[in-house]
C-alpha cells in the first residue's frame, strides 16, 4: 500500500516532458509545473513560430514567460528523493510529443500500446484491458500503435477502409460500397493485398536480376581493370627489358667498332713507325757517307784516293719509295659511314615503330569506341601488320614472306623446343599482342583453313577442346572451306551466310568486345560480327588442314 503512495506522488511530482522527478522545478503562468530545462528546450523550438504554448494543457502565452523556481516544489521533491522513490514505472509513462496517445484517457494522456482495427482507437494497458476479457471484444483485431493507422479510417464515415476499389484504386470502407463506390469493382484488401503481393514479389524478381546482372557488369569491369593492368605492368616489364637489352646491343657493337678501330689504328701506327725507323736509319747512314766521301774529295795524294774510293763510294740499297707512300684513311672513313647508316635504319625503325605504339596507346586511351567502319576504305585505318611467331608454330607448319605466310608440309620442319610451341594442333599464333583497333586480312588456298583471335593462355599441348581455336572460352575462329564459312566458339558452330571468297577480313576493336568476320572481294561482305568483353589482349591465329593431294597455306596480306 506503501509503495502505491509512493508511486503516486511520483507521479504528480514527475516532469510531463521528460517523465522523470523534477529536477530545478519552475511553474508556468497557466499553474504546470516542468523542469526548467525541458520547458526551455520545448519554448526554444517554439520561438520559431512566434508563441509558447503549455505541453500538458496547450495554454498558449503571446510572450514567452519569465522562468522562476518553485521553492516549495523543488524542496518537496527533495524529500521524495531521499525516500528512494523514482519516476513512475515505463508501463505507466505519459504520451510525449512523437508517441500514439491512448484515445480513451481523459486530462493528461498515456502512451497507446494496442491499436484496434475494428474499433478504430488506441489504447493504453488499462483501457485495453476489455479487449483482453470481454467475449466480443476478443475477436477483434490490434496491431501496435502508429501515427499511420489513422490513415486506415475513412474519412467520410469514420470506418476502417477494408474495402478496396478497384476502378478508383483506393481503399475505402464498407459504407462507401453503397454510395459514391457503388457498381464498382471492389474486393477485400487482404485479396488486392495478395494480388500487389505477387506483383511486387515479380517486381523484385527483376530488380534482383537486374542487380545481379550489374553485379557481373561490375564483375567484368574489375576483370578489365586488372586485365589493364596486368597487361600495362607486363608491356612495361617486356619494354623495359627490350629496350635494356637494345641498349647492351648497341653498346657491345660500340666496343666491337671502337677496338676494331683502335687495332686497325695500332697496325696501322706500327707500319709507319718502322718505316719511318728505317728511313731515319738510311738517311744517318747515308750523311755518314756523305762526310766520307767529302774527305776523300779533298785527299791530296792520288793513290791513297784510288785506293779508298771503291769502298767509299759504293751505296747501300735503298728503301723503295712505294712503301713508304701515306696509305689514303679510307678504311675508317668506311667504318664512320657503315656505323652512319645502321644509325639512320635505327631512326628509322624506332621512328615507325613508335608510330604504332603511340596509335596504340592513343586507341587505348578513347573512351568511347567510334562506329564500327561501313567499308574496306574505312577499315584501312586501323591495318595492322601481323607477323607469325616461330616458337608458337606446329612442326607441321613452315613460316615464310617474312613469318607472314604459314604452310602446311608432310615432314616436319626443324624447330627448337619451345614450351609455346603447339605440339598436336597444326596451329601458330602472330608475333603482336592485339589491343585497340586493328584489322588484318588473310588470304587463303588449300582445302580448309581457320581464322582465329585467341588469348595468350590457350593451351599448347595436346589435341583436346581447351587447345583448339573456336572449342573454348578462349578463342573465336572462321572455319574457311571450299562450300562454306563457319564462325566457331565454345562448342558452337554457327553457319554463315556471305559469298565464298579465298581472302577473309577480321575487325578487332578490343575495348567495345567487338569481333568481326569479312568476305573480302570487288566487295566486302560481313559474315559474322561478335559482341562480347575480351579481359585480356588478343593474338591473331591461323589452323592448317594438313592434305597431301592439295597443300594448304595461309598469308597474313601486307595492306597499304
Amino acid at each position: 500500500m506503501e509503495q502505491q503512495e509512493n508511486q503516486l506522488d511520483s507521479g504528480k511530482f514527475s516532469c510531463s516532458i521528460c517523465l522523470d522527478l523534477l529536477r530545478d522545478p519552475v511553474t508556468i503562468p497557466c499553474g504546470h509545473s516542468y523542469c526548467k530545462n525541458c520547458i526551455k528546450t520545448h519554448w526554444d523550438e517554439e520561438d520559431q513560430m512566434g508563441i509558447h504554448s503549455c505541453p500538458q494543457c496547450r495554454k498558449t502565452f503571446t510572450q514567452r514567460p519569465v522562468l522562476e523556481k518553485n521553492i516549495m516544489l523543488a524542496e518537496l521533491v527533495e524529500e521524495l528523493k531521499k525516500t528512494g522513490v523514482q519516476a513512475a514505472p515505463a508501463d505507466h509513462c505519459y504520451a510525449g510529443p512523437e508517441d500514439v496517445a491512448c484515445d480513451v484517457c481523459t486530462g493528461r494522456k498515456l502512451k497507446a500500446i494496442k491499436f484496434c482495427v475494428v474499433c478504430p482507437a488506441s489504447y493504453c494497458e488499462k483501457h485495453l484491458q476489455p479487449h483482453c476479457e470481454a467475449p466480443p471484444l476478443k475477436k477483434h483485431k490490434l496491431v501496435d500503435p502508429s501515427e499511420k493507422l489513422q490513415q486506415n479510417i475513412c474519412s467520410h464515415h469514420d470506418q476502417v477502409m477494408t474495402i478496396f476499389c478497384r476502378t478508383d484504386q483506393q481503399s475505402i470502407c464498407i459504407l462507401c460500397t453503397m454510395d459514391e463506390h457503388k457498381d464498382h469493382e471492389t474486393v477485400p484488401t487482404a485479396e488486392e493485398r495478395t494480388e500487389k503481393q505477387k506483383e511486387l514479389e515479380e517486381s523484385r524478381q527483376q530488380i534482383q536480376q537486374r542487380i545481379q546482372g550489374r553485379e557481373r557488369d561490375v564483375k567484368l569491369l574489375q576483370q578489365e581493370v586488372e586485365a589493364i593492368d596486368g597487361s600495362a605492368d607486363k608491356a612495361v616489364e617486356d619494354s623495359e627489358g627490350i629496350f635494356s637489352e637494345l641498349i647492351r646491343l648497341i653498346q657491345k657493337r660500340s666496343s666491337d667498332v671502337k677496338q676494331q678501330l683502335r687495332s686497325q689504328q695500332e697496325a696501322e701506327v706500327s707500319r709507319v713507325r718502322e718505316l719511318q725507323g728505317k728511313l731515319k736509319q738510311e738517311i744517318s747512314e747515308l750523311k755518314r757517307k756523305d762526310t766520307e766521301l767529302e774527305q776523300l774529295s779533298h785527299t791530296e795524294d792520288h793513290s791513297q784516293f784510288l785506293h779508298s774510293y771503291p769502298s767509299l763510294s759504293a751505296l747501300s740499297e735503298s728503301t723503295h719509295s712505294s712503301s713508304i707512300k701515306a696509305r689514303p684513311l679510307r678504311y675508317f672513313e668506311d667504318v664512320t659511314a657503315a656505323v652512319s647508316e645502321t644509325r639512320d635504319k635505327l631512326q628509322d625503325i624506332l621512328r615507325e615503330q613508335w608510330t604504332n605504339v603511340s596509335l596504340a596507346v592513343s586507341e587505348e586511351d578513347v573512351s568511347v569506341s567510334p562506329e564500327e567502319p561501313k567499308n574496306r576504305a574505312g577499315m584501312l585505318r586501323y591495318a595492322r601488320k601481323i607477323t607469325l611467331d616461330p616458337s608458337t608454330a606446329n612442326m607441321y607448319l613452315l613460316l615464310s614472306e617474312g613469318n607472314r605466310k604459314a604452310t602446311a608440309m608432310k615432314e616436319k620442319q626443324s624447330y627448337s623446343f619451345h614450351s609455346n610451341r603447339f605440339n598436336r594442333r597444326w596451329q601458330v599464333l602472330s608475333q603482336q599482342r592485339l589491343t585497340g583497333r586493328c584489322y588484318w586480312e588473310v588470304e587463303w588456298s588449300g582445302r580448309e583453313v581457320e581464322v582465329a583471335v585467341t588469348y595468350d593462355d590457350i593451351r599448347r599441348d595436346g589435341n583436346s577442346d581447351q587447345s583448339s581455336f573456336g572449342s573454348n572460352l578462349k578463342s573465336w575462329a572462321l572455319c574457311c572451306d571450299r562450300n562454306s564459312f563457319t564462325v566457331c566458339y565454345h562448342y558452337i558452330s554457327s553457319d554463315t551466310s556471305g559469298p565464298l571468297s579465298s581472302r577473309v577480313g577480321v575487325y578487332l576493336d578490343h575495348r567495345a568486345g567487338v569481333l568481326s568476320f569479312y568476305s573480302v572481294s570487288d566487295t566486302m561482305t560481313l559474315l559474322h560480327r561478335v559482341q562480347t568483353t575480351f579481359t585480356q589482349p588478343l593474338h591473331a591465329g591461323l589452323w592448317l588442314s594438313r592434305d597431301e593431294a592439295t597443300p594448304t597455306a595461309a598469308e597474313f596480306i601486307k595492306l597499304k
